[in-house]
Order: C-alpha cells, then structure tokens, then sequence
C-alpha cells in the first residue's frame, strides 16, 4: 500500500523560518553546532546572528551532523500523528553526512515508509524545493508522483547562486585552497559560488566590490532559467537584509513571469563557513 498520509523532512540548513516551515507543515531536523561553551542545536538555540558574533570575536566553532535521537523523535512523532510516508530532502551529501545519515534511520523504521533524497544543495536550494513539495502535496500529489517524479525533478532543476563577502571562513574550514582565499581578500574579489554536481561548493563567477554582486547573481539566474516559462524563484541572505530587498526588487524585473518568489534567511551551520554578508539568488524550472 502507498502512503496515504505524507509527512515532508529537512534539516536546518534548508534555511527555512520556523513560521514558514509551520505554515506548510515542514519538519525540520537541527543540524548541531560545536562552540568553545558547548554544543548548540542549529536554528534552535543557535542563529546565524550568534555565529557572526563568535566569528567575529576570533572563535571558529565546528558544524556536526544531528543527533540520532532528535531524527528518531521526528519519525516517532510523525508515526504518532498518523503519518504513514515521510519525504525528506537533506542538505548536500557532499558537504555533510545528514542525508546518509537520516537514511539510514529511516531504513530501519517499520511504522514509516520514509524516503530520502540528498539535495546535492543547500539553502535556498533545498527551501524552494520543500516548499513547492509542500505545494504539490496541497494539490493532492499521490506519493508515487512525488516519490518517482517530482522530487527528482525538482532537485535536477533548482540552481542556487550565492555571492560570499569573504573567503576567509571557507578557508579556514578547510573548504578551499589558501591561494583563493589571499587573493581574494587583496583584490576585494568577491566569488560567486553555487554547488557542484558533487554536491561540493564551487565558484562560477568572480566580480570585483559588492556592487556588482547583484548585477551578476541576476544573470546567474537569468542564465539558468534560459527558455523556461513556468519557474519559482528566491532570495537570500546572511545579515544582508536590505540588500536583499534590492536583490528581490531587481530579480522580480529580470523574470516576472515567476509563479512564487520566496525569501530565506541563511543557517547557522552555513554561516560558519561562509561569514556573514552572504546574498543568494536562485531559480527553480518547472517546465
């Protein structure tokens, strides 16, 4: 028998607010951040706002992966509200053990039929992914549909653009190489970053000083929307709150033909990694 009534899972790096998780029914698994004072749950006792502050005091904390009884909470909890199939789209196995890891939980339920899929993206990525999910299913989406089609193929066409203000913290979580991050800096470089088919952070463009940083995600996006009419799209940002505003505006003229545009605020286990003054653009095709 399908499941009849299906639950939608992510973890806390899908950038999601709690209010819009809650509106559309998304569960959210916490990924855990390791700090100098102890251990802290992402999005839950921990921001992004918190993470800058550390940052910017010196201290590095460690990003790790959730606990395995905050996953089986979930699943028992799901089980309890009459959820008999769980969907859930994890943070990108290449940069974290969270899809690997939640599989493997859900391999082992027997009160659940719960299927997992490694996003191979993060962020607004993964956000706009659940989202139209969570769409779908209020359309009356069959589990065979969604299972089979339509996450596979919401994750092959979703492309996420993020700009990042500087590459020190990528460099000093060993993400990438010394030279990037020295040249970088001097030149005021600002990269243009997206995931790899790896699932691993790349950068795809370079632009010189903020102002351009804008200007090029819109035509990262514009680029990846290429002849496609029907389409989704999203901003977001790291303690970039007007700019974003900007980015929306702009991104709203460039494609307006979108069916929705939605708006994330980045995670504190991405934050650690890439610092604060983080913008982020990105498409989803539907057609």
């Amino acid at each position: 028998m399908a499941p009849r009534k299906i639950a939608l899972l992510t973890d806390s790096c899908a950038d999601l607010s709690q209010q819009r998780a809650e509106e559309n029914r998304i569960h959210i698994v916490p990924l855990r951040i390791r700090c100098a004072d102890g251990e802290y749950r992402d999005g839950v006792d921990i921001t992004a706002a918190d993470v800058y502050r550390r940052l910017r005091s010196g201290e590095l904390p460690k990003t790790s992966l959730p606990v395995g009884e905050d996953v089986n909470a979930i699943f028992d909890r799901l089980a309890a509200e009459g959820y008999d199939g769980v969907i859930a789209v994890m943070l990108s196995g290449g940069l974290s053990g969270t899809y690997n890891m939640v599989r493997l939980l859900g391999e082992e339920r027997k009160d659940l039929e719960v299927r997992v899929y490694d996003s191979v993206s993060g962020s607004l990525g993964v956000g706009m992914t659940m989202l139209q999910l969570a769409e779908d299913l209020r359309g009356g989406a069959s589990w065979r549909e969604l299972t089979r089609k339509r996450v596979p193929q919401l994750i092959k066409n979703t492309f996420p653009f993020f700009s990042v203000d500087t590459l020190e913290y990528l460099q000093k979580g060993g993400r990438i190489g010394k030279i990037t991050a020295v040249a970088g800096t001097m030149l005021q470089i600002k990269p243009i970053l997206t995931f790899a088919q790896d699932g691993q952070l790349q950068s795809v463009a370079k632009v010189r000083g903020r102002r351009q940083v804008q200007d090029r995600l819109i035509d990262m996006v514009v680029a990846a929307c290429g002849n496609h009419r029907k389409y989704n799209l999203a901003v977001a940002n790291g303690g970039a709150p007007e700019e974003m505003a900007e980015l929306k505006a702009k991104l709203k003229q460039a494609l307006p033909n979108y069916d929705h545009i939605w708006e994330g605020e980045l995670d504190g286990t991405l934050s650690v990694y890439i610092g604060d003054g983080v913008l982020g653009a990105g498409i989803q095709t539907l057609d």
